[in-house]
């Protein structure tokens, strides 16, 4: 009888016959007991559901293929992502480079990190390096890239759906981009406003008019601060930004991404809004932008595919953005279109700036410039 109730109380069986506890191993009965219920959940690496290929579109991974694309009927509607990179061979230094980036000549400043001066709470407590940094930078000082006058061609080709730029320099509106066509992610120095009370919008030309005399500019009004439109870390992108993506990138026929890491979101993100079957051309001094390891072991892709041999539609054109604009444009047969506009707009540019200076040293011993002669001054530049 004592056996019997010995019986009664031996620990459940394991899946394979084997009591609990009496493994050659010693194996604990709560281990086996726990291990049996977790197998009745799924938690090993299940392979993925072989999706249908996407139409490949390119003939081959090179910018040769995505030249012919680009040329065909398939290809009328063009989205350009942009970033700090296309404007350095202007004299405007990007934010990261090692050595020539901006953050790594703001020690001047005295800065709690390089960062702080585009933070909007630094900001208003500290406007004065942020001003000093704008007066290096600002908008009027630097002549558009080939770069940007590549985008423009795309534009006068009616090719080009939407330009989206991180940068806050203006060059895609002086190369002639039309502002319709613009997102700019991160603002714009074409407008600034009121920080105050009043929130009144004051236009570029005010805004320089007051840096360039070394003040901080200041409402009249309300006495607040008065801020360029560009976003401060702390600060929402532009409703624009957001309402455009909505219906750019699924319309997209190929997608750009010229000197930008891809790491600022989220401005990144938006490569993967575009259709599985569009063709995207990174061209950059390196690769960048690719998934991370471990979302693609979640499963999660997202990101560009350069590497893998599922590639299908990812090319990458390593080169200076200039390089990889004047490549491009000579393989659509457009280099001349480039060279001629180059030669142009950089003839107008530097005909307003000696017509400038000629009405700078009519002006009175201030120096100042009056809007109605700037004005003036623009007309003729656009005549």
């Amino acid at each position: 009888m004592a056996s019997n109730d010995e019986d009664k109380h031996d620990p459940p069986t394991t899946g394979d016959g084997a009591a609990g506890g009496s493994s050659d191993d010693d194996t604990p009965p709560q281990v086996d007991f726990l291990s049996s219920l977790l197998s009745k959940f799924t938690f090993k690496h299940a392979e993925p559901e072989p999706k249908p290929k996407p139409e490949k579109l390119l003939d081959e991974l090179t910018i040769e293929s995505v030249a012919k694309y680009l040329k065909s009927e398939k290809c009328k509607n063009v989205v350009v992502m942009v970033g700090a990179g296309i404007s350095t061979s202007a004299g405007i230094p990007d934010f990261r480079s090692p050595g020539s980036g901006l953050y790594d000549k703001l020690q001047q400043y005295n800065l709690p990190s390089p960062e702080s001066i585009f933070e909007i709470g630094y900001f208003m407590e500290h406007p004065e390096p942020f001003f000093k940094l704008a007066k290096q930078l600002y908008p009027g000082t630097f002549k558009p890239t080939p770069c940007h006058y590549f985008i423009r061609l795309l534009a006068q080709k009616d090719k080009l759906l939407r330009l989206y730029s991180q940068n806050i320099d203006t060059l895609e509106r002086i190369a002639g981009v039309p502002g319709d066509l613009i997102v700019e992610a991160h603002g714009t120095f074409h407008t600034g406003h009121c920080l105050g009370d009043c929130k009144k919008e004051y236009t570029q030309e005010w805004m320089k008019d007051e840096i360039f005399k070394d003040k901080i500019p200041r409402c009249p009004d309300c006495e607040g601060l008065v801020k360029p439109d560009i976003v401060f870390f702390g600060e929402g992108l532009p409703k624009r930004f957001f309402s455009s993506m909505e219906k750019d990138f699924p319309n997209a026929d190929l997608l750009i991404v010229m000197g930008t890491s891809l790491k600022v979101q989220p401005f990144a993100s938006l490569v993967d809004r575009v259709n599985d079957t569009t063709p995207r051309l990174l061209i950059n001094l390196e690769k960048c932008g690719a998934a991370d390891p471990f979302m693609k072991m979640l499963g999660l892709s997202g990101g560009m595919d350069f590497e893998s041999e599922n590639n299908y539609r990812d090319v990458a054109e390593v080169s200076t953005c200039d390089d990889g604009c004047y490549k491009l444009a000579a393989l659509l047969g457009w280099k001349g279109d480039l060279d001629k506009l180059i030669k142009t707009e950089h003839d107008k540019i530097d005909k307003q700036n000696i017509d400038k200076a000629g009405e700078t040293k009519e002006t009175p011993s201030s120096g100042e410039v009056t809007d109605n002669q700037e004005d003036s001054e623009h007309l003729k530049g656009s005549l």
